[in-house]
């Protein structure tokens, strides 16, 4: 999956649909030869990585053929320490390689956060590494660009290689790509930058300068260009990773310069053999398991958020506004009907009730008022009755 610069900008390819299958959601990172994205297998509802390849090796039949073939025989590789490859195709103008998407990130980006491990930390990421690229060894592949770039881990912990098989299609297509050299020139084996040719050992070396910058935090060679970097490793040995820094074992120091003898014979014969011998260190040196952690600013991480920010949820169903009219509304039923059968929290029929009590007591005073005027006025006609006499 070859992650190279993360990239932040909208690609062309993005919301597009691959061979009808395959949608493609975010761009992860790109390279000289192609670019990873963040995609979804609309098929299977499944989250994958895609890696597509630049339009130009898309007229290129020698490149499709060896691109294809190499993808098939990768899918038939199972490992832990291997991306699994699902499915290839080309759309268009574009090749695609469909892959088990990382959630997590590269090496590189943990290296870039934390610099140098320990040798407890360096083992546990070499230990899948090397397990991956022994079954593939068995199988007579090779890799031809192990770098931290091409080493993903997990946000679970697990260590796994990717691209393989797309160096070698690349390197036999008839579309000559110096990419292929300067992106990868700090790894290459001596026999890889003088005549191309590779093999099980020449992985070897590469694991060795991958080794050498877990330890150190820089690669053994450098140089004002890449060229001269890839260059310096045919005359020049690769140095112990103590003499840089302190506290490295002797174990790893003669573990590091086994894997990178200038000299293919000299070196591991495969990954099987040196991770045998990995495992021996370990257990010489009574080192504790260590769970890798993945790195916290990823490129994976900021394309698997902007997917979720901006996933289009279904537009909601139009909804209109029903006119209503008097005349809609049935003779029975009353324009306004209380729900809760009170009104200012005071119940309906309290209000009822008061209204019946003020009747009564109004009808109660008019009596009483009635009753008092007649009194007064008998009284009055019987005082002026007897006027008279009393006077």
């Amino acid at each position: 999956m070859c992650f190279v610069e993360p990239y932040q900008q909208s690609a062309p390819l993005v919301g597009t649909v691959l061979d009808g299958r395959y949608r493609v959601d975010t761009m992860i990172a790109t390279g000289g030869t192609s670019s990873v994205y963040r995609g979804l297998d609309l098929r299977l509802d499944r989250p994958v990585a895609l890696k597509v390849m630049e339009s130009r090796y898309a007229g290129d039949q020698q490149f499709l053929t060896r691109f294809q073939r190499e993808a098939r025989a990768v899918a038939r590789l199972n490992d832990p320490g291997l991306v699994a490859v699902y499915d290839q195709g080309i759309d268009g103008r574009h090749p695609f390689l469909v892959m088990e998407l990382i959630e997590g990130g590269t090496l590189r980006e943990l290296l870039r956060e934390r610099g140098p491990m320990p040798p407890h930390a360096v083992a546990a990421v070499l230990g899948p590494v090397l397990g991956g690229l022994a079954v593939a060894h068995a199988a007579g592949l090779v890799h031809r660009d192990i770098k931290p770039e091409n080493v993903l881990i997990s946000d679970r912990g697990e260590v796994k290689i990717a691209d393989f098989g797309l160096v070698r299609a690349v390197a036999e297509a008839k579309i000559t790509s110096t990419s292929v050299i300067l992106g990868t020139a700090a790894y290459l084996s001596p026999e890889q930058v003088s005549t191309g040719d590779a093999d099980p050992r020449s992985d070897v070396y590469s694991v060795g300068i991958l080794a050498y910058e877990l330890l150190t935090g820089t690669t053994p060679f450098t140089g004002d260009t890449a060229l001269t970097v890839a260059y310096r490793r045919i005359d020049h040995d690769v140095p112990a990773p103590g003499s840089v820094i302190t506290g490295v074992p002797r174990q790893f120091d003669e573990f590091v310069m086994h894997a990178t003898v200038r000299d293919p014979a000299g070196r591991y014969t495969d990954a099987r053999e040196m991770a045998d011998d990995l495992h021996a260190i370990v257990e010489e040196l009574g080192l504790p398991a260590f769970r890798v952690p993945a790195p916290a600013n990823s490129a994976q991480h900021a394309a698997a958020l902007t997917t979720a920010t901006t996933a289009r949820k279904p537009p909601p169903v139009p909804q209109h506004t029903r006119e209503i009219t008097r005349d809609d509304i049935p003779p029975s039923e009353p324009e306004y009907q209380p729900v809760s059968g009170q009104f200012g929290g005071v119940d309906i029929d309290e209000f009822y009730w008061a209204r019946q009590r003020a009747k009564r007591a109004l009808v109660f005073w008019v009596i009483a008022v009635i009753t008092l005027t007649g009194l007064v006025a008998a009284g009055a006609w019987t005082l002026g009755g007897n006027i008279v006499a009393i006077l």
